[in-house]
């Protein structure tokens, strides 16, 4: 099944943390948060102005990101975890 989010939603795939800290020790699945970053599976048309011109989303499929801890809306897709939110709730694009 084929997914593309409208106007100015993107659908987001959240990238796992690390299982061990920095000095070796495993974090339970109970005690870890949910990551804030992902990668963009798709994007949608973007916005439109009152005028009815299109504004163009700034990220696009591939870029990994961060978002807010409570940002989107979570739905599974083909047995997968996935995120679907406004451009607005992407805090940045990660280089």
């Amino acid at each position: 099944m084929a997914f593309k989010p409208l106007h100015d939603r993107v659908l987001v795939k959240r990238i796992q943390s690390d299982e061990k800290t920095k000095g070796g020790l495993i974090i339970p699945d109970t005690a870890k948060e949910k990551p804030a970053e992902g990668e963009i599976v798709s994007v949608g048309e973007g916005a439109r102005k009152d005028s009815g011109e299109l504004i163009a989303p700034s990220v696009k499929a591939g870029d990994r990101i961060l978002f807010g801890k409570w940002s989107g809306t979570e739905v599974t897709l083909n047995g997968e975890e996935l995120l679907i939110m406004k451009e607005s709730d992407i805090l940045g694009i990660i280089s």
